[in-house]
Order: C-alpha cells, then structure tokens, then sequence
C-alpha cells in the first residue's frame, strides 16, 4: 500500500490527511472518524483496511477538534469546513477520477450533510450511520438525506443503538439512490456478541464485500 501524508489548514487550524492507496483503486474516499475516536483509533484503522480490501484509495483526517486534542466534537458548520477543506487538498493532491465522501458514524453523518448541500463528489459510503441519538429516537437526523442527489452505501448493524431498523427503513422507502445493507448481530462499532457465532473480523469482511460490488455497480446487498 502506498500512503502519504499532508497538513491542512482550516482557518489557522492544522490538521493531518493519511492518504493510502492501492493497487487498481476504483475510486478515493474521503472517510472522517467518529465522535468519540479519530484518525489513528484501532477501529477507524479497521475500517480504512475493510475499504481498501474492496478497492478504496482512503484518504482519512482529523477534524479539528481532535487536531488540537479535544474530547468534544465541534459544531456541525465547523466539522463541515475541516471536510471541505481537506476534500480541496485531496482533488489538488490526487486528481481522483472518481471522489467518494463517507465515514463512521458522526463522519459519515457530516459527508451526508455536504453532500445534501450540493459537495460535489461521486457517492456516498456511511458505515454505521447515526440516525437518531441512542436511547432518542424520536429526534431523527433525516432532513438532509431527501437532497442527496448522488449514490448512497449504508452499512449499519443490526443492533446499532443509533440507528433503529425501522425506523431506517422508513426514512429511506422513498430514496431510489441509497443502497442499506444490514449487518447482522453488529453493534455501531461493528462489534458482535459471541453467541451470535460471528466475529468482529467476519464483519469486516461483509463490509469489504458490500462495498466492492456496490463499486462495480452491482446489486445492493439489503
């Protein structure tokens, strides 16, 4: 795997791409971690691994928060200028051919958002997508997703706690570009409980798979 890695400024603030690419990419991925992790987190690492394996040059970052060593993540129009920018430093650094957008969870949420707002780019790969806060269901983030004109993957586990299957289902019955495929017996982070007899690793895989033939233009998977 070749990687690379640059400085982004956003208004003063420093942060740091880690762009790794692999042999015959089908297309590049901007993929921004979750809330309560960052860049380097074992399962931000997992998951850029599960993206390359399907054929993903991945470029991931720090939003600035965790750039300056905070706990608590910014507001939504600042996570969304960090984005922003480093989508700019990825295209002068790259020249992708094909540009996907995503992440984990609140990542994946804030790609959702840009793209909603016209971010110009090819697709859209949400993995564990936050539909709702856990134990809150009835504040569901789905607004946005109506004005997504580009192709979406979503991978969420069945027993994610912020993202109720039904009510999933509901909120994208009438979306003809969002492609959901359930992972069964997964947690938000992926993770699975013993007696459901799989493995965390086996998860991973499934999303490997999903997200390839999802690049090829296959058939969605749920």
């Amino acid at each position: 795997m070749n990687e690379q890695h640059w400085t982004v400024d956003v208004a003063g603030v420093e942060t740091t791409v880690r762009h790794e690419r692999v042999a015959d990419g089908r297309a590049t991925l901007v993929f921004g971690h979750g809330a309560g992790s960052d860049m380097d987190h074992p399962r931000t690492r997992a998951l850029v691994a599960a993206l390359g394996a399907a054929g993903c040059d991945v470029a991931s970052y720090n939003f600035l928060y965790r750039a300056v060593g905070k706990g608590a993540p910014d507001r939504m129009p600042k996570l969304q200028a960090c984005l922003q920018a480093v989508i700019a430093s990825v295209r002068a650094r790259t020249e992708p051919r094909r540009l996907l957008l995503g992440g984990h969870s609140m990542g994946g949420r804030v790609a959702s958002m840009l793209a909603a707002d016209g971010a110009a780019c090819d697709g859209l790969v949400l993995l564990g997508y936050p539909l709702h806060p856990a134990g809150k269901p009835e504040r569901l983030r789905t607004a946005h997703l109506g004005r997504i004109a580009v192709p979406v993957l979503c991978c969420n586990g069945t027993r994610d706690a912020l993202c109720t299957p039904d009510l999933m289902r509901a909120a994208i019955a009438d979306l003809s570009n969002w492609t959901m495929h359930w992972l069964d017996g997964a947690d938000h982070g992926y993770q699975v409980l013993k007696r459901s007899g799989r493995t965390e690793a086996e998860v991973l895989a499934e999303i490997t798979a999903t997200v390839a033939i999802w690049l090829r233009g296959g058939p969605g998977s749920g």
